[in-house]
């Protein structure tokens, strides 16, 4: 059996085939239940959870009415003999096997990726996560989604979506796939303005497609919208970015460029873009020759005024 919660609520038996759960009332104990699978649950949390909080009279009594059908709905699509949703106590606990959850899956997949990952095995973890991420039919808990009891689960899930998104653009930059993720990584941007990684990305991939011009636009974008919605500036790091663009840092270049033999993998630094490893770059004890200041016209006006209405030799810039 299987039991989805990444989108509507969803039960397959072992057939393939899908078990109705129709009663919202039933479907709202089953999610309840599986958020806390293999757990107690006690009968006055759920009556809070099935009832908002505001139980009526015969709540204690519906509720076993609600187990008591549900409790049938799963037997039937299970093997004679094999119980689903046990009474312990003056709780219900629902019995769920390693990987019938779909949100368990997606979070082990997502780990495993992860350990690809650092050991230099980005194809297999694009494939990992694309596996994970294809478990989602929609929002988490969706038929739910303005429930009290399922809050907390659907931001855990929605954070661990992108966060397996971002792993997945990073992986796919390592491999030199920049060209082909300019488009995903600017509508993720949309649908998340605020995660700086995804910024960073976005620059990145943009970089890499040899568009620098819009790599340092999408930065100023970021800016603005940090700046003006959340009152903050953008981190260090994302800062650094945009320096290493205008500069045309060399260590900016592919990972998957820098690969000496076909099929080699070369390891990430964990931060918003990766940096070519040392000794790779050429010889550099000249100083690159200067750049125009993009988007500093205010500020070299009035270093001009400062320098034309006193005597001053030096002026000191910090920041």
């Amino acid at each position: 059996m299987r039991f989805g919660i990444l989108g509507t609520l969803e039960v397959v038996d072992d057939h393939e085939r899908v078990v109705a759960v129709s009663a919202r009332k039933q479907r709202a104990l089953l999610t309840i239940l599986l958020l806390h699978a293999n757990e107690v649950v006690s009968a006055d949390r759920l009556v809070e959870d099935l009832w908002s909080g505001a139980p009526p009279a015969t709540a204690d009594k519906g509720l076993q009415v609600h187990v008591s059908r549900l409790r049938r709905v799963l037997a039937a699509a299970t093997q004679p003999g094999e119980e689903r949703l046990l009474t312990e106590g003056s709780g219900y606990v629902l019995a769920v096997a390693a990987g019938e959850l779909d949100s368990e899956r997606f979070k082990r997949l997502v780990e495993e990726a992860g350990g690809l990952s650092s050991a230099g095995s980005f194809e297999s973890a694009v494939e990992k996560l694309s596996e994970a991420l294809a478990l989602w039919r929609g929002g988490a808990l969706s038929d739910f989604e303005y429930e009290e009891f399922a809050q907390a689960e659907i931001a855990r899930l929605s954070e661990l979506r992108v966060v397996a998104l971002e792993q997945r653009v990073a992986a796919e930059l390592e491999l030199g796939r920049a060209g082909l993720l300019v488009g995903e990584v600017e509508r993720l941007v949309r649908e998340h303005p605020y995660r700086e990684r995804l910024r960073g990305q976005l620059m990145l991939t943009l970089y890499r497609s040899g568009r620098q011009a819009e790599a340092l636009e999408a930065y100023r974008d970021a800016r603005r919208v940090l700046v003006e919605e959340l009152g903050i500036e953008p981190s260090v790091e994302l800062r650094e970015l945009h320096d290493a663009i205008l500069a045309q840092d060399a260590s900016l270049t592919s990972s998957a460029q820098l690969v000496e033999r076909p099929g080699q993998a070369v390891r990430g630094r964990g931060r918003l873009f990766p940096r070519a490893p040392r000794g790779r770059l050429g010889p550099t004890n000249l100083p690159p020759q200067p750049r125009a200041l993009v988007g500093r016209a205010r500020e070299l006006s009035e270093l001009r005024e400062l320098l034309l209405a006193n005597d001053r030799q030096i002026i000191t810039l910090a920041g």
